[in-house]
């Protein structure tokens, strides 16, 4: 039996909510193959309250020995503006090179779609994760006064951009091989044509996928008008960030999506969450859907080898919503703690 460490972050709002029941489903779906050594992580809102800090000054250092970070959420914006709070998730990002943000947006059996299409919804974006406007670059000048001015520039680097690409390449190749990549380079003549340039220099390294551009703008409106034709969506920052919630709301909404922060060399633990932030206007409430979180959950078990526990909860997700079970958001009446038992039983 192989034991995998796993670091445990609910951060505040429904993700501490949620994070409880991805737990009980994780624990179910162990066998005598495997065993998850969950870590608790009691940082967030809380923990500034107590401290003056989201986390504590060494908790990078305290993350990096574990196999994966499950995250709940992060945000507790009623005390601690978001620029506060949501710190911790961009430095884990950046500092363990989880360059590759997966999200996928799959229509699953029982949900219905906001759109009227008969077409299947399967794609993923592929956000790069470690730069972009991710970067801090830009300050604020005479602030306080009729003319202060605020500069926030993205960085793109070839590297940065060179390896999301051949890592949404890899992706397509296991997927339906089509891949559009996202640009706006008619407006941002560096950092966009520069993105334009790699895909040109590296495409024809891999001929069995097809390979395509949009404009962002273009791109949010075909996500609506005709969103079977993407399979792997791959973005800078910015870009992934705003088409990703487009795709989990096509999809049936962000109570549904998934999303992983990989680091491909597997060099440093990945992270593990829902698209879904702390959603205060709900927290406490019992009613936040969790198969979002119950989804990353499978992600992480596909990332740790472990396809098979993690092809059995995406299979109970299924039959527990073609049954009619369902959370408000839904259009049901479950509370969290019964969605996740009708998961359970399926599994």
């Amino acid at each position: 039996m192989k034991t995998y460490r796993i670091a445990v972050y609910p951060g505040d709002g429904i993700g501490i909510e949620v994070t409880e029941e991805v737990v009980r489903v994780l624990e179910a779906v162990q066998d005598d193959t495997f065993k998850l050594d969950f870590t608790p992580i009691p940082w967030g809102g809380d923990y500034y309250m107590q401290h003056g800090r989201v986390t504590p000054e060494n908790y990078l250092e305290i993350l990096r020995p574990f196999d994966a970070i499950y995250l709940g959420a992060l945000g507790d914006p009623a005390r601690i503006p978001d620029h506060i709070t949501l710190v911790p998730i961009v430095e884990i990002r950046q500092h363990f090179d989880q360059y590759a943000c997966v999200r996928p947006a799959k229509l699953l059996p029982g949900v219905s779609s906001p759109l009227k299409t008969t077409e299947p919804i399967d794609l993923v974006v592929l956000r790069e994760n470690s730069e972009g406007e991710y970067v801090s670059h830009g300050g604020r000048f005479k602030v306080g006064r009729p003319d202060e001015t605020a500069t926030q520039t993205s960085v793109h680097t070839r590297k940065g951009v060179e390896r999301i690409l051949r890592f949404g390449f890899e992706m397509a190749r296991s997927r339906r091989q089509h891949l559009t990549m996202i640009t706006k380079s008619n407006a941002l003549k560096y950092g966009m044509v520069l993105w334009d340039e790699v895909l040109e220099a590296i495409k024809d390294e891999y001929p069995d996928v097809e390979a395509d551009k949009q404009h962002v703008d273009a791109a949010a409106m075909n996500f609506v008008r005709c969103p079977e034709f993407f399979d792997v969506v791959v973005a800078s920052n910015l870009f992934g960030d705003i088409l990703s919630d487009l795709g989990g709301i096509i999809a049936g909404g962000l109570g549904l999506a998934p999303s992983a922060n990989i680091n491909p060399e597997r060099a440093f633990p990945s992270m593990f969450e829902s698209v879904h932030g702390s959603a205060p206007d709900i927290a406490g409430k019992g009613i936040a859907n969790p198969i979002a979180s119950i989804l990353a959950a499978a992600m992480m078990l596909d990332w740790l080898h472990l396809p098979n526990p993690a092809e059995k909860i995406r299979d109970a997700v299924a039959k527990t919503l073609i049954s009619g079970a369902k959370t408000p958001d839904l259009g049901g009446t479950l509370k969290t703690r019964e969605m996740t038992d009708a998961i359970i039983q399926n599994l």
